[in-house]
């Protein structure tokens, strides 16, 4: 954290008669023509961010420590733990002028936070809030005595309750003579960079802390700076054996110091995952949840075995446009990543893909240029490579630029090889007609795509392949719409439905088992059809997708006990 102690607060600006003048060398305030001269106020708490530890201040029972998370500003804040009949008081003497009025103010988090002044000489203060969950600002004012030259400033909790953060403290008024926090100066370069864990996608990086830093920046090949805290970082999103070279500079708020001495680092060879199994020739695809929502929580070895490709529900993205990463959830239960790979390597054994889908509702990846295109397509393989992934799922709600993901997606295909699994899940409306960007994409891909499963949820009333309106929840609707991929230039083995697995996988469009049932069979063999009965049979189709296996354990698997079987039995 940094206090910005450049702030003034000149005492008047009452213009008696006469020239207002500032004695700018002197930092004093002429009033009037022949007005006095007064000080503009000045901060006069010491170590007001907690940069350096709890230096000029004193809490009770050793019940506060200075913590780098959360802060408000800067690298540091006061982190102070009530316990038993000890409210965790922190003080601090500040020194201040007789006569005078101060500003006092803090910014607090946490549990119940007090903060006060005592031997003010008048009447002391005291402010306070209960629970906060995000930083809040305490203020109060004081008036010294005609003889006070000191005063005690404090914060506290309540006893008993949570612990509470402190940043950013201030007594604004006249300079008491005790002196202010000096001014930061530019950090000296950090030393002893040094490589940790190589991957065949990432690179840990650690080195010395520098005084008086509160941040540091990590540079690849000179540039792409990544801002950290700490002393050390892990870069991701590299590709497979190829050297890059790290620097590190520190910063605060004087500005950046130089770069630090290079390290040239390899990342390691790629192990060939294998080509995994050849996808059915009729697929049920269901989406893994990397996150807790309420769902049943699943490890990979829990998703039921009905389904045939598992999208690995998502990968996130980074600061690079274009680049994306995995970040395993603990919530999920995995004791550690290899664990987790274990599971990928053992579905593959048994016949599943696993996919990892890029994208969800609130999920989302640039790639708007060729060299968007290209980081995308180096990170993918990279988390190919390194998880054992079969291929990359397109879930991306907005945003979607035909020609730059086109280029993406056949960049990453030209590295991952001809039996890299491709689907994709747009909405409805993006696939309305062979104009939308979608549609366009999945056009410009044909000849590597796995399938379409379109999300036939979350949607109004859509017209169909016949120009006809329909309404969500029917065997219409999914017979009608699905039909407009089939007759707009995809093979029917690249054509899915996608429900939900229950009512409460999706904010509307559940449709029961039966009904998706009866759309395959319309679909394929010509039975079970609504009021719209397509011309032709596609016998070919690829099969269904839902969202997701969590909510389909949530509810007894009802859905991939219906629904797998009759996919696996179409003609």
């Amino acid at each position: 954290m940094h206090v910005d102690r450049t702030t003034t607060r000149p005492h008047g600006r009452r213009l008696l008669g006469g020239a207002l003048a500032l004695a700018v060398g002197s930092g004093l305030v002429l009033v009037g023509g022949a007005g006095t001269a007064q000080a503009a106020d000045v901060n006069v708490a010491r170590n007001a961010g907690f940069e350096n530890g709890l230096a000029d201040w004193s809490c009770s029972a050793g019940s506060g420590a200075a913590v780098s998370s959360p802060v408000r500003t800067g690298a540091g804040a006061l982190r102070a733990s009530p316990a038993g009949l000890d409210n965790a008081k922190c003080v601090q003497t500040v020194s201040v002028k007789p006569n005078s009025t101060y500003t006092l103010s803090a910014w607090v988090q946490g549990g119940y936070a007090y903060l006060g002044a005592t031997g003010t000489g008048t009447t002391d203060v005291s402010t306070w809030t209960p629970d906060s969950a995000s930083w809040k600002q305490l203020t109060t004012t004081f008036t010294t005595g005609a003889s006070t030259t000191s005063v005690q400033i404090y914060t506290h909790g309540w006893y008993g309750t949570s612990p509470y953060l402190v940043d950013d403290v201030s007594v604004f008024g006249p300079d008491g003579g005790g002196g202010q926090d000096p001014d930061p100066t530019v950090p000296s370069a950090p030393a002893g960079l040094a490589a940790g864990t190589v991957t065949t996608g990432s690179v840990a990086l650690s080195w010395g802390a520098v005084s008086g830093a509160t941040g540091y920046k990590v540079y690849r090949d000179g540039g792409n700076p990544q801002t950290v805290t700490g002393t050390s970082a892990t870069v991701t999103g590299l590709a497979a054996d190829t050297a890059y070279q790290f620097q590190v500079s520190a910063t605060n708020a004087a500005g950046e110091s130089a770069k630090s001495a290079a390290v040239t680092v390899r990342t390691a060879k790629p192990t060939d995952p294998g080509p995994g199994p050849a996808v059915p020739r009729h697929a049920v695809t269901g989406y893994w949840q990397n996150f807790d929502n309420g769902a049943a929580k699943q490890k990979l070895r829990d998703v039921q075995a009905a389904y045939d490709i598992i999208a690995v529900s998502f990968a996130d993205s980074t600061a690079t446009p274009g680049q994306i990463t995995f970040n395993l959830d603990p919530a999920v239960g995995y004791a550690s990543v290899a664990d987790f790979k274990a599971d990928v390597a053992a579905k593959k054994a048994a016949g599943k893909s696993v996919i990892l889908s890029v994208g969800g509702e609130k999920g989302n990846v640039t790639i708007n240029s060729d060299a968007t295109a290209t980081a995308f397509a180096d990170s993918a393989y990279a988390l190919m490579q390194e998880y054992g992934f079969n291929g990359i799922d397109i879930d991306l709600e907005h945003g979607v630029n035909a020609t730059y993901l086109t280029k993406a997606l056949r960049q990453l295909s030209a590295k991952a090889g001809s039996s890299m699994v491709l689907t994709m899940a747009p909405q409805t409306i993006d696939m309305q007609n062979t104009g939308s960007e979608y549609f366009k994409t999945a056009l410009a891909v044909k000849d590597i795509l796995t399938v379409v499963n379109t999300q036939y949820y979350n949607s109004g009333s859509m017209l169909g392949c016949d120009g006809k309106v329909y309404s969500q929840g029917s065997v219409d609707f999914l017979t009608a719409l699905a039909c407009i991929q089939l007759q707009g230039g995809l093979a029917p083995s690249q054509v899915g439905l996608g429900v939900p697995a229950s009512t409460r996988g999706a904010g509307s469009g559940y449709v029961d088992p039966q009904v998706v049932k009866n759309a395959l069979d319309c679909l394929t063999r010509g039975t079970g059809c609504g009021t719209f009965k397509p011309a032709q049979t596609w016998p070919s189709l690829r099969g269904a997708m839902t969202w997701s296996t969590n909510w389909d354990a949530t509810a007894g698997n009802a859905w991939s006990n219906a629904v797998g079987p009759h996919v696996h039995n179409l003609p």
